[in-house]
């Protein structure tokens, strides 16, 4: 077994025990770690420049997160049978990770740091996620990388009314709450997972059980670091600064820049002003500094000037925000923008709506498919298959930029990722036959898109005939803080997200909350302010809610016309083979025959049988010729038949899909007949009851004349005398 040299230890719930080492493995990286629960194990390692770039001005830290697919014995699918680029599972852990870490840095630190988490060893019990944070942690806390405190992540789902701390999969599998949470040994971090609808109290004591669990972790790392003899961080340059030119910007534009804030204008006449007061601010300090006509600035001033200025924005926004209560578009802290939803906007998608709250707008549509269509989703340890999948665009235009289109970012998964998941809280069960893919594309963004995502969704899905019992809407929080005032913004704008202290997006119903992401920035958050924060959401969420319901109350009864048809049957195990036929020739037979598509599985020792088309007489034709194919026939009962073929002795008939009789001579008619010329033919149709089965050879007997009346006989002194 691998081993570390230098090791320490702790156990979560139901005494699992997790093992952090180092000493031995990526020695010339900053600082690398291994993590192993049970048979899991992944390697952490973290590298840092000891220089910024020349002109950095922004921190460049970069977290991948991979799955080796050796680590479960396995090779990868892809043509070139190594792994690809990083699949969608990979980026979501990822971006946990990330969104967790950065925080961690100081402001002033801009070199290059780049930390990769790879599953070297996977336990298909074992959850590798909701220990990736804490490999990743640990190798920032062995390393003389200057991070500021030491984190941890966990998993919390709740399971039969239990909260348990990073469950086995197999357990996950029965949980209606799943959370990851970050945090320090102080403060929480960061927040994501999804629940089937569950209260706002129900997640508040989730994030203490998880913080509970975190500190455990963090002095296992603190553990860890002291065992290698880590006895501090290392010294880095930080950028220079001018406290003269500060005061200049401060002077000249902090009432300038006021004056805008207020002005509750839309984003672009905002952008415009603000970049107006730039030009002035730079012009107003050629003066200061007796720059001569037609010379230019010194570029290290325009450079501080550019960065002072784009605080003091920051700033005065907040400080107008609290003390003022007032926000850039004029709303009140609790108030949405203006809302308006159409839905069956577009003719042939089979469920479209158009979203728009405010300047962010989303137009979803869904596509009903068959099983067929079902996405693949592989990681090491498991693959599965999706019958729900939502995509996300982004373009360029949403926002009015230029930028080359490429394929979707991490950002556009993330959010995809988060309106799937609140979704799929409220998509029908097992027996659905459909695979359903969500589409929103952004045609316009100032302020949580995704949340606009899951309210066009929960139209669109309504619209498409799709059986979600409740709409689901969801509403961006920010929360602004400072020398104990605080202030909670409902339905934040784009300007308004970078400059909280939490930004955190709620999705639910009106029963409860089915998704949840939350970014904390500022320490010392107490639970009564989240509490508070989480009980504004609510009733964003409402409003969103009651105008949603007003736009569809409830589903359509039915699927679009031109949507595909739909039959699923359950069959016994022992008619599959007979529904598939010799080579698939009787399936192939069925949908060429009726224009449908037949998907048949074996599930829970039964089969599945799902007949899809966009005919609705070519499903109910394939639908009664599967019936026919595994109904079992029952002597006494009456069945339409086809001649197949006539012999001298009688008529062999097609009764059942596949099924074939003899109807006898003698049980044609009750008259005594020589022969069947001038009776049947091959094609007709006659009604014929089953009267028995041959014991031998299992074959069936079928009668003609046993539906017909027998004729009355008469007396016998009216028949003629004999002859003689």
């Amino acid at each position: 077994m691998l081993n570390q040299p230098i090791q320490s230890k702790f156990t979560i719930s139901d005494g699992k025990e997790v093992i952090l080492g180092t000493g031995r493995l990526a020695r010339q990286a900053d600082g690398a770690v291994t993590v192993r629960q049970g048979n899991c194990v992944i390697l952490a390692t973290v590298v840092a420049n000891k220089e910024p770039k020349e002109g950095q001005s922004f921190f460049p830290l970069s977290v991948d997160y991979q799955e080796k697919f050796a680590s479960a014995g396995r090779i990868p699918g892809s043509f070139f049978k190594r792994e690809a680029r990083l699949n969608d599972y990979e980026i979501l852990t990822s971006r946990l990770i990330d969104r967790a870490l950065r925080p961690l840095f100081p402001e002033d630190y801009f070199c290059e740091v780049q930390v990769l988490v790879t599953l070297i060893s996977s336990d298909p019990e074992v959850m590798p996620d909701a220990l990736a944070c804490l490999a990743a942690s640990a190798a920032l806390a062995v390393s003389d990388v200057p991070i500021q405190e030491i984190i941890s992540e966990v998993r919390v789902a709740r399971i039969d009314g239990e909260f348990v701390v990073n469950p086995f999969r197999s357990e996950l599998a029965k949980a209606d709450m799943d959370f990851i949470i970050a945090a320090t040994d102080k403060n929480i971090m960061m927040v994501e997972g999804e629940a089937k609808e569950c209260a706002e109290e129900d997640l508040v004591k989730a994030i203490e059980i998880a913080h509970d669990a975190i500190r455990i972790q963090v002095k296992a790392q603190e553990e860890l670091r002291n065992n290698k003899g880590v006895t501090g961080k290392r010294e880095y340059n930080k950028p220079e600064g001018n406290e003269e030119v500060k005061e200049k910007v401060n002077a000249f534009a902090s009432t300038k820049v006021y004056e805008v804030a207020k002005g509750a204008l839309s984003k672009h006449e905002r952008s415009e002003k603000f970049e107006a007061i730039q030009d002035e601010l730079l012009e107003h300090l050629k003066k200061e500094y007796n720059v001569a006509e037609g010379e230019e600035l010194d570029t290290a001033i325009v450079k501080h000037a550019k960065n002072y200025y784009h605080d003091l924005q920051y700033y005065v926004v907040r400080d107008m925000i609290l003390n003022d209560r007032v926000r850039l578009d004029g709303r009140k802290l609790d108030e949405v923008r203006p809302l308006n939803m159409e839905v069956d906007i577009l003719p042939s998608p089979h469920g479209a709506a158009l979203f728009t709250r405010g300047e962010t707008q989303s137009l979803t549509t869904v596509t009903l498919g068959t099983p067929l269509d079902s996405l693949l989703i592989e990681s090491a340890a498991v693959s599965d298959y999706s019958k729900f999948i939502l995509h996300y665009n982004f373009p360029p235009f949403s926002t009015g930029e230029v930028k080359m289109m490429r394929g979707p970012g991490r950002r556009e998964v993330g959010h995809g990722n988060l309106a799937m998941r609140s979704l799929k809280q409220m998509m029908p069960g097992g027996d659905f036959p459909y695979t359903v893919r969500v589409v929103s594309d952004i045609l316009e963004s100032n302020g949580s898109s995704s949340m606009a995502t899951v309210c066009a969704g929960s139209l669109a899905l309504m619209d498409a005939g799709v059986s979600i019992p409740k709409h689901v809407s969801g509403v961006a929080m920010g929360l602004i803080t400072k020398e104990g005032k605080f202030a909670v913004l409902t339905d934040i704008l784009g300007d308004e997200d970078h400059l909280g202290d939490m930004d955190f997006k709620v999705t639910g119903t009106r029963d409860g909350i089915c998704g949840v992401q939350m970014d904390i920035k500022v320490d010392g958050l107490s639970m009564d302010v989240m509490r508070q924060a989480l009980d504004q959401a609510k009733q964003g969420r409402m409003f969103i809610l009651d105008a949603m319901y007003d736009t569809i109350p409830e589903a359509r009864s039915d699927v679009k016309p031109h949507a595909p048809r739909m039959v699923k049957l359950f069959i016994d195990k022992e008619f599959i083979g007979a529904v598939i036929g010799p080579g698939g020739k009787v399936i192939q037979e069925i949908q060429r025959e009726t224009g449908t598509t037949i998907n048949l599985e074996e599930i829970n020792n039964r089969g599945e049988v799902s007949i899809f088309g966009t005919n609705k007489e070519g499903v109910d034709k394939a639908t009664a010729w599967v019936k026919g194919i595994v109904a079992v026939p029952t002597v006494g009962d009456t069945y339409e038949a086809t001649v197949k073929s006539i012999m001298p002795f009688g008529a062999f008939v097609e009764f059942l899909p596949g099924k074939q009789g003899l109807v006898h001579i003698s049980e044609v008619s009750w008259k005594r007949l020589e022969t069947l010329d001038g009776i049947l033919k091959e094609g007709d149709q006659i009604k014929v009851k089953l009267i028995g089965t041959d014991p031998k050879s299992g074959k069936f007997k079928l009668s003609r004349k046993a539906l017909i009346p027998k004729p009355e006989q008469k007396p016998r002194e009216q028949q003629a005398p004999p002859q003689e």
